[in-house]
């Protein structure tokens, strides 16, 4: 694992962000002021799982592996782990896929996890499985599925596509116990789950709504009796907090003011509500515009961006690349879901203070390349 971290290190490490953190995560040159959140990029699971997957290509250098998926979500990030000859599947490979493995194979899960019966597949043809899970996630996991075995429904506060909240909600079932879930990605989805538990109403319209998105035979009218809120851990801790209270309110108001019919553990990734709480922090500096870096289908990266644009200019990018030039920038609308260039994005300001974060996946190595295209635009260069 030495040589796996020194290998790691020399591709995402970078000594000045290093620098910049030691000096409080501020540095000024000439007129152009950088201010750094105090937490940002890989987590301890992000790291955990990207070792893992360059330690399994030493173990196993000879053999096909493969990864479900990405190992995380950051573009450059898993294009280095194709470049060491591991393919990728989709996080629910096909049968075809499945079909074509041997015992001899290498099977990586990543650090969302993946569904049960993926990983069943995957074992039913005799693979060598290297799991990558994040510790926080599995702890999810073991929530749900006690909910399931008393009957509990689950409500899961994420996005429903997301490989994380899938491999969640997989858990949730239950093999033996027949358990429930159902995923609202946020407060508006949970009001109409409310209105439901307070009044009842149309299920088929309900059921519609909330259709790929609940556990195969669920009935509102049943399954909304007993529920634990739990979440995708990438989330909005303030939001998953507002969904359990708004639910338990719910919970309380048909029962006749009992709550016994309510739970909820607190499941946000530390490392998540660490990057927010040091974001919100960073926004109470005088700040011109945000930057923040990471993989667009980054769930913890996304919500970093909601944060900023209540409060300023933030622009959302993948790597210094998009940094075009003084004058256009290629950036990510997290509403549209849609990339695309504007201009004018850099103020000429004598004085310019830039706030740059990034999620748990990026790492350290692209924030040094971000300051330095930010420099050169204003006329320097991290010396």
């Amino acid at each position: 694992m030495s040589r796996v971290q020194a290998e790691v290190e020399s591709h995402y490490r970078s000594e000045a962000v290093e620098r910049i953190r030691a000096q409080g995560g501020v540095m000024q040159q000439g007129g152009t002021v950088i201010r750094l959140a105090k937490q940002f990029g890989f987590c301890y699971g992000v790291e955990r799982a990207i070792d893992l997957a360059y330690a399994a290509r030493k173990v196993f250098p000879e053999q096909r592996i493969f990864l479900l998926g990405e190992i995380i979500h950051n573009p450059d990030v898993n294009a280095q782990i194709s470049a060491m000859g591991i393919s990728h599947f989709e996080a629910r490979p096909t049968e075809a896929d499945i079909a074509g493995l041997t015992p001899e194979d290498v099977v990586i899960i990543p650090a969302f996890g993946a569904e049960v019966a993926t990983v069943d597949a995957v074992k039913t043809r005799g693979c060598q499985i290297v799991d990558t899970t994040c510790g926080d996630v599995m702890s999810v996991w073991k929530r749900v599925r006690q909910n399931a075995t008393e009957q509990v429904t689950s409500v899961i506060h994420g996005k429903a596509a997301h490989e994380e909240t899938r491999a969640t909600a997989s858990r949730a079932l239950g093999p033996k116990t027949g358990g429930q879930y159902l995923i609202v990605l946020d407060t508006a989805e949970a009001d109409r789950v409310c209105d439901y538990i307070r009044d009842g109403g149309d299920k088929a319209a309900f059921l519609a709504h909330f259709e790929n998105a609940h556990s195969p035979g669920f009935d509102p009218d049943l399954h909304l009796r007993q529920i634990g809120v739990a979440n995708q851990t990438t989330m909005l801790r303030s939001e998953t907090e507002e969904i359990q209270r708004r639910i338990r309110e719910a919970i309380v108001a048909r029962d006749g003011g009992n709550s016994a019919n309510f739970r909820y553990f607190d499941t946000i990734c530390g490392a998540t509500q660490e990057r927010q709480d040091a974001l919100f922090q960073l926004l109470d500096e005088s700040l011109d515009l945000l930057i923040v870096v990471g993989g667009y289908n980054s769930s913890n990266t996304t919500h970093l961006v909601e944060i900023g644009e209540k409060k300023l200019p933030t622009w959302f990018i993948r790597n210094a690349d998009c940094l075009i030039s003084a004058q256009e920038i290629r950036h990510y609308d997290i509403h549209g879901k849609s990339e695309s260039i504007s201009r004018d994005w850099l103020p000429g300001k004598p004085l310019l203070t830039v706030g740059i974060t990034a999620g748990a996946s990026c790492p350290n190595n692209l924030i040094e390349d971000t300051i330095n295209r930010v420099l050169e635009f204003r006329g320097g260069k991290v010396s």
